[in-house]
């Protein structure tokens, strides 16, 4: 779910010539794998916070060595730090090459494997871009873009780097109005002006550049007074960019639209940037859906994922090819009903590998791009979360599930994964495992819906066991194995729930009739679907079925909301983390219009607009308040611009009014997500005290006990 008409102030990025950073000198520790002890195989929110987060591997251009990321956060200093990390192509001889006090991000090998480039931002200086060789050693800054670096990417002679970096967008109350240079005014004329935890005063722009591998120079602005923003914001990143295998030219990513008819498309296009004249060509114009992570092969074939329709940004995501001689393009695709999301050209130039949800997981494939076969390099009960090839039959990758966070593997058609780094493995083996199961579960209409269960550590089948249903956000987002760092299925196991996780209507992995289908249609075959499961739960022999609650987030703590009103008593409590509470509000709260007018129809004062009006009137939470009859929690951060925390107010204060048990917590320095350490911990809490409160049957005795002495 992914600008505006205000006029932009381009800022011209002087280059000062590469400096050396020092390195920051404050007096916080170093951020350290953190020393923890598990108590009876107890996992907690203090241990989740403390595991490893493991990201990005690169495989060195001899193929002898990957380079990977590993994050540990601080719950004392409420933040988190990445350090580098470089290991034998087999999993062998793992070794830290950082130790710094900020992170080092975007990491990739050059100079034939003899040296790094990152990002890295030393003390309180704008992140810039370093290198350093193999073993870590001669670190320097090679880089001063004034506004700094947020990723780059080299080309393939690697004399050339494209780097993106922010520019000025927005005017400034001291800029219309310079003789009050206190004033905070915010001036505004068109929409676009803010988008999910930002008032936007910048955007990024590629800036092309000549490297000689000791220091940036030459560097132009591509967009240079342009109001276009590539990437795109707030997902983009340097798979928006890609060099045609002679350096000579760019393909990049943006939607050149500003205001309110940004805010109201989906139609970005791939753009080629000749870095030697100067020129510019839409590659797909005419195409107007989202066009977005361009690829080259070696032998100049661009590949792309590319959406359809103008406005729905969950439509599915085909994979083109285009011969750059020709320009002649074809979906591979056509005949696969299912949606990629990232993708790499194969070592033999002949195949693109890819990942997409399926059947409730997020597998590895492989396309032949002449006959367009699709074949499944790497499934089972786990998602794949990157794509790096290390030779014609093998790419390394990172895995996970709701029993384990990501780990680097190798992965080749036919054989069994191998497993190339254990960062959490002392941490897991201490903990009681869990059990997944996967159930069908039979919807109103007919059809059988993937519903992943999750048992509790030392389930035992004679007991009863409390239950939570999971609601899934997007509303087109994949209940897949995902590991979260707040909505983690392992730890509410480990709780003492059972936890019950359809792919209701509307999630992507089931082809793109079930995915689309929810589109004006929120209060309708998905809320049954749901409704299904939570039945389907409560006649399992080891579910107790009295004490059955609700909880999501973003169109998942929509959808608790709306079960809210209208359940029919199957739950006895209810959690919604930044959820759509009024759907008119929502309308003209939010900043992404073409989400809106897709998923509702439009606006709500269009009185004959049938689709929209249907929506509004059946699909509104607000509107069943009155059916309200459950204890309910409510969270959410008041810097999520996306769905405003006022949502959130809104549903407490009608809980209360309705003298229904409710509570609301809400995090003033976070966004849609609840990031920090110490917020992350304090929202765990909170969401299982809230649950274990009205859940757990002894807690729900003592809890009522204490009421009825007040």
């Amino acid at each position: 779910m992914n600008f505006n008409k205000l006029h932009i102030m381009a800022s011209m990025l002087a280059l000062l010539g590469a400096v050396a950073c020092d390195n920051a000198s404050d007096n916080a520790p170093l951020i350290e794998k953190p020393q923890v002890t598990v108590e009876n195989g107890q996992f907690t929110p203090e241990l989740l916070n403390s595991l490893g987060r493991v990201a990005d591997p690169k495989v060195s251009p001899d193929g002898k060595k990957i380079l990977y990321g590993v994050s540990y956060e601080s719950i004392e200093q409420n933040k988190g730090n990445r350090e580098l990390w470089v290991m034998d192509a087999d999993g062998k001889n793992p070794t830290r090459i950082t130790q710094t006090k900020n992170s080092e991000g975007n990491a990739v090998w050059f100079n034939g494997g003899k040296q790094i480039a990152f990002t890295y931002r030393d003390g309180d200086q704008k992140t810039q871009l370093w290198i350093m060789d193999a073993d870590g050693s001669g670190r320097k800054c090679v880089s001063d873009l004034e506004e700094g670096v947020d990723g780059f990417v080299l080309s393939p002679d690697e004399k050339r780097i494209v780097l993106i970096s922010q520019v000025k967008w927005a005017k400034t109350s001291q800029d219309l109005h310079p003789d009050m240079d206190k004033s905070s005014a915010r001036i505004i004329d068109d929409l676009m002006y803010k988008h999910w935890d930002e008032w936007v005063s910048t955007i990024p722009h590629p800036f092309v550049a000549d490297f000689d591998g000791n220091k940036v120079t030459n560097v132009k602005d591509i967009l240079h007074d342009e109001p276009y923003e590539s990437p795109m914001k707030p997902w983009g990143g340097v798979e928006s960019l890609a060099w045609t295998p002679d350096s000579k030219c760019l393909v990049y990513v943006c939607r050149k639209k500003t205001g309110l008819e940004y805010a109201v498309s989906t139609n970005s296009d791939l753009f080629l940037y000749n870095v030697e004249t100067g020129k510019t060509e839409n590659l797909t114009e005419g195409m107007m859906g989202y066009d977005t992570c361009p690829i080259i092969s070696p032998d100049g074939q661009l590949a792309w994922l590319s959406m359809e329709h103008d406005g729905y940004e969950a439509d599915k995501n085909r994979i083109f090819v285009m011969d750059l001689k020709t320009r002649e393009k074809r979906d591979l695709t056509a005949e696969w009903d299912y949606s990629a999301d990232a993708i790499a050209w194969a070592k033999d130039g002949k195949h693109i590998l890819f990942l997409a949800p399926f059947q409730g997981t997020i597998p590895m494939f492989s396309i032949d791009t002449e006959t367009c076969r699709v074949d499944t390099i790497a499934a089972g009960t786990f998602d794949y979360a990157a794509i790096e090839p290390l030779d014609n039959d093998n790419i390394i990758t990172l895995r996970h599930n709701y029993a384990e966070p990501n780990e680097v593997f190798r992965v080749a058609k036919g054989t069994d994964p191998v497993k190339l780094s254990a960062v959490n493995d002392d941490l897991l083996s201490q903990l009681a495992p869990i059990t997944i199961e996967k159930h069908m579960v039979r919807t109103t209409d007919g059809k059988d819906m993937t519903t992943w269960v999750v048992l509790p550590p030392n389930f035992d089948q004679n007991k009863k066991y409390p239950v939570i249903l999971f609601c899934e956000g997007g509303p087109q987002s994949p209940v897949s194995q995902f590991w979260s760092y707040r909505w983690n299925f392992r730890l509410m196991a480990s709780m003492g729930y059972v936890v019950v996780a359809p792919n209701r209507r509307g999630l992507p992995g089931f082809g793109t009739e079930w995915n689309a289908q929810i589109s004006l249609d929120y209060g309708g075959q998905n809320m049954k679907d749901y409704l299904s499961a939570a039945d389907y739960a409560k006649q399992l022999p080891y579910v107790d079925g009295d004490h059955m609650g609700a909880v999501g987030a973003s169109y998942g703590g929509y959808s608790v909301y709306w079960l809210a009103g209208n359940h029919n008593k199957r739950f006895a409590a209810f959690i919604a983390h930044a959820g759509i509470f009024n759907l008119e509000a929502q309308y003209l709260e939010t900043e992404e219009m073409w989400f809106v007018n897709w998923d509702l129809g439009g606006p709500f004062w269009e009185k004959d607009n049938a689709a929209a009006q249907k929506t509004y009137a059946t699909a509104s939470p607000h509107r069943f308040v009155q059916n309200w009859d459950t204890p309910i929690m409510v969270t959410a951060g008041e810097l999520d611009y996306r769905i405003v925390f006022t949502q959130a107010t809104q549903a407490f204060n009608a809980a209360k009014l309705r003298g229904i048990p409710a509570r609301m917590v809400l995090f003033p320095d976070e966004n849609h997500w609840i990031l920090k350490p110490q917020n992350s911990i304090v929202w765990q809490r909170e969401f299982f005290g809230w649950l274990d409160k009205w859940l757990k049957p002894e807690a729900s005795v003592a809890a009522k006990a204490k009421e009825e002495t007040k």
